[in-house]
């Protein structure tokens, strides 16, 4: 039978919990067996995806007055706010191991994981591409990288998570953003801890996950350790990934607001119009507005009347044709004043948005 070698980690400083997976990549040889990595940090950290610009994704003032680490790790995504309470799962395999396609990774990443939920439970289920739901809510993603000759995936199982912090440690362009992005974490994303009234334990978790994965490789999992090569490569790697050359890599990707799940993202943007600065902050779920709230520097009379506005796009999709209608109806029926300012000027705000 196939032998899968699991590292079972707790207790291991932040950084050594995302430089684990790379060292055992780097020091990969064609000796080293397939592994799977269960492992959670001692302390709280910030982790971004490797195409990301550090500076204009994350608030290093607030991390630095809190105290929390930021690390740049090789797999993508987004930034995320992470500590011990995600045991994160990470694969680490030799070339041809798991299947060719990306998409078919995800899956056999997440049916482990999907599965351990189950059995707890939780009525959790594969969201395509590679996000793992409940009832509509993000309980995680995965990601993929190669990283040296391996093939690593990486995931987790979503004991607890601190919303409120994680809203905090994004670089945003204002505070409303912030709350909305906060909001709309508390209303997308769950956890074990919200799903249960009791959290299993660690290990029990742990037990449950590992006998998913033997039966999704028909294979035998084995305690094992770091080999001497691997730990010498996680301790560089430990220096490396705090270096500033490597956390301030300048990327030249867009940033696309920010994402709650594959459905939903949170995005803000700045009109110009005759009549002032019209600014919006939108949540979009699949295209169309799941909130949406406007501010800015023009004059609109009566005072309740960008409420209005706002109350009457919710549900709507976001296109020119289904906008304006509404806003105009709106304009009519509160008999709105707005010099300078005209229903197709909101339009155009709500649209560059849905653009960001």
């Amino acid at each position: 039978m196939k032998q899968i070698r699991l590292l079972n980690l707790e207790g291991v400083s932040a950084v050594r919990s995302q430089t684990v997976y790379h060292a055992v990549a780097y020091a990969q040889t064609p000796d080293t067996p397939d592994t799977i990595i269960l492992v959670s940090p001692t302390q709280p950290y910030v982790c971004i995806g490797f195409h990301q610009n550090l500076a204009k994704e994350v608030d290093l003032a607030y991390c630095e007055q809190v105290g929390l680490p930021v690390f740049r790790r090789e797999v993508g995504g987004g930034a995320v706010y992470l500590d011990h309470n995600q045991i994160f799962t990470q694969w680490v395999f030799q070339p041809g191991h798991l299947p060719a396609k990306l998409e078919e990774q995800f899956e056999l990443h997440i049916r482990p994981l999907v599965e351990t939920y189950q059995q707890l439970g939780i009525n959790a289920y594969l969201r395509p591409v590679n996000d793992v739901h409940v009832d509509g809510k993000k309980i995680g993603g995965t990601g993929a990288a190669q990283i040296g000759e391996a093939q690593v995936v990486v995931g987790s199982l979503m004991l607890d998570f601190d919303k409120a912090t994680m809203a905090k440690v994004l670089k945003v362009p204002s505070e409303k953003m912030r709350d909305k992005i906060f909001e709309s974490l508390e209303q997308y994303m769950t956890t074990i801890r919200d799903q249960l009234e009791t959290l299993p334990g660690r290990q029990t978790l742990k037990n449950i996950y590992i006998e998913k994965c033997a039966k999704a490789f028909g294979a035998e999992i084995i305690p094992g350790q770091l080999t001497p090569a691997e730990e010498a490569m996680a301790e560089k790697l430990d220096q490396e990934f705090v270096s500033d050359e490597w956390l301030y890599q300048k990327t030249n990707l867009r940033r696309v607001g920010v994402k709650i799940h594959e459905d939903v993202h949170v995005v803000e943007a700045a009109f110009k119009a005759a009549g002032g600065l019209i600014r919006v902050t939108a949540r979009l779920r699949d295209h169309v507005i799941d909130d949406i709230s406007f501010s800015g520097d023009f004059t609109l009379l009566p005072a309740d009347g960008v409420e209005q506005l706002a109350d009457s796009l919710r549900g709507t999709a976001l296109s020119a044709e289904a906008l304006e209608p509404s806003l105009q109806a709106v304009y009519q029926s509160a008999g709105i004043r707005s010099p300078g300012i005209t229903p197709a000027d909101f339009v155009q705000a709500a649209l560059l948005a849905g653009q960001q």
